[in-house]
């Protein structure tokens, strides 16, 4: 029989946690405690990172248009300008545990806003190889982002991790929503695409300036080579090697394939649907400000869907429910564009807040502890976003190929329908088990 689920702290989102299974050594546990007396410089560092993690990708998306017709690239060509950085977020995503484990997690917090940094500049040099070689770096950047970012709110604020998760996650849509209305007003007062997409470089300065001070804190009195933290071998399971096999579990991968078609469907959006609205006759500005929209209201869904998933046994309905909003969305797209933009943007941006703020919440649910949340989130982000990366790019290659929007969109109906059948999967009230 099904376990009837009880909310609690569990419920809350997770991420892959960077401290999980570690120990800081003894002068690193102590500067934290020293930097969490005084939490207002932490506080203001999580809203600066969190500002960056998807303002840099955002603001792209208004101005694809120029930067491909710039370069010449084609519909195909030209999607892997949002696409590059996507196969980053995935494949950086293993290797940020690691190195918070060897340097600690503000060390690499920093790097990570320096890496972002250099990304950003280089995306604007003259060749077309540096927009596609920053392009990686961003995403390489934006994946240390979102694996350190929950990990460092659970640990430096354990009583109030839900109020802080719900602050970092509304400044991170927050700054997706300003870049992408200002992508377009940027560029005009600054000469062109190139001044739009350098000036977020702006604000990675300002959040790596920041978080010096803390790295410097966090590693006063450790002596040069040695680790910030430690190993611990804790078992979760009384029986020896009960530990659950996610990669044979079909609920873990209901769980990261629905992570993996809900980031798909977000990323075309960002990637394609001021593109969509001004092939339809909509101005540049307005598109950007129609999108920017949409970005806004995902805050909507990613506050109420997981606190409804939180207090209910099953989130089956939800998922369906995610899945329906983003398919309207996409159907009012392809029968009426620009007549109905705001309806649409409207539908698709709730949608998807809601997806996301569902796909974290069942990491929680369907696993019986916080070592196999992490383990099951890490394999959800990685492969999620390495398949997330498809979607821009196919969309891409099939605009291409047909000169127009009706079977892109027409595909997206059905990526919309698998995503409600792996919804009915993944939202049953089931844990993995060994």
């Amino acid at each position: 029989m099904p376990r009837p689920h009880t909310p609690g702290p569990e419920a809350e989102p997770l991420l892959v946690d960077a401290e999980t299974d570690l120990r800081p050594t003894p002068e690193v546990a102590a500067a934290r405690r020293t930097l969490r007396a005084h939490p207002a410089l932490l506080l203001i560092g999580i809203v600066l990172a969190s500002l960056n993690m998807r303002a840099a990708l955002a603001g792209v998306s208004p101005l694809l248009g120029e930067i491909s017709g710039h370069f010449g690239l084609s519909a195909t060509t030209g999607s892997l300008v949002t696409t590059i950085p996507l196969i980053f977020m995935g494949l950086a995503s293993p290797f940020a545990p690691r190195l918070a484990r060897r340097w600690g997690t503000e060390a690499v917090l920093l790097s990570a806003l320096v890496l972002l940094l250099g990304g950003i500049l280089l995306r604007v040099a003259p060749p077309v190889m540096a927009l596609f070689a920053g392009g990686a770096l961003v995403g390489s950047g934006i994946a240390f982002l979102n694996v350190l970012m929950p990990g460092l709110v659970k640990r430096d604020f354990p009583h109030r991790a839900a109020g802080m998760t719900a602050l970092y996650t509304t400044s991170m849509i927050g700054g997706a929503t300003v870049s992408a209305a200002s992508a377009v007003p940027l560029e005009n007062a600054l000469g062109g695409w190139r001044g739009s997409l350098a000036s977020w470089s702006l604000l990675a300065a300002v959040a790596a300036l920041v978080w010096i001070p803390q790295t410097v804190l966090a590693r006063r009195g450790t002596h040069h080579g040695e680790p910030a933290a430690t190993p611990v071998r804790t078992p979760v399971r009384t029986t020896p090697g009960a530990e659950p096999r996610l990669g044979r579990s079909a609920l873990a991968w209901q769980v990261t394939l629905f992570m993996g078609l809900q980031s798909s469907i977000a990323y075309v959006c960002i990637a394609w649907m001021p593109t969509i609205f001004t092939d339809h006759g909509m101005s540049k500005s307005a598109a950007g400000l129609v999108f920017a929209f949409s970005t806004m209201l995902q805050m909507v869904g990613s506050f109420v869907v997981p606190t409804l998933a939180g207090r209910m046994r099953s989130q089956r309905t939800l998922g369906v429910a995610v899945a329906a909003l983003m398919g309207a969305g996409i159907a009012g797209l392809l029968v009426a564009p620009a007549a109905g933009a705001w309806v649409w943007a409207a539908l698709i941006g709730v949608g998807q807040g809601g997806s996301v703020g569902l796909a974290l919440t069942m990491m929680v649910l369907r696993t019986g502890d916080a070592h196999t949340s992490a383990r099951l989130s890490g394999m959800a982000q990685t492969w999620g976003y390495l398949l997330a990366a498809v979607g821009p790019l196919a969309l891409g290659v099939v605009h291409q190929t047909t000169g127009g929007w009706a079977l892109p969109l027409t595909l997206m109906l059905a990526v919309c329908g698998a995503l409600a059948l792996l919804g009915l999967g993944a939202g049953r009230d089931r844990r993995i088990r060994a």
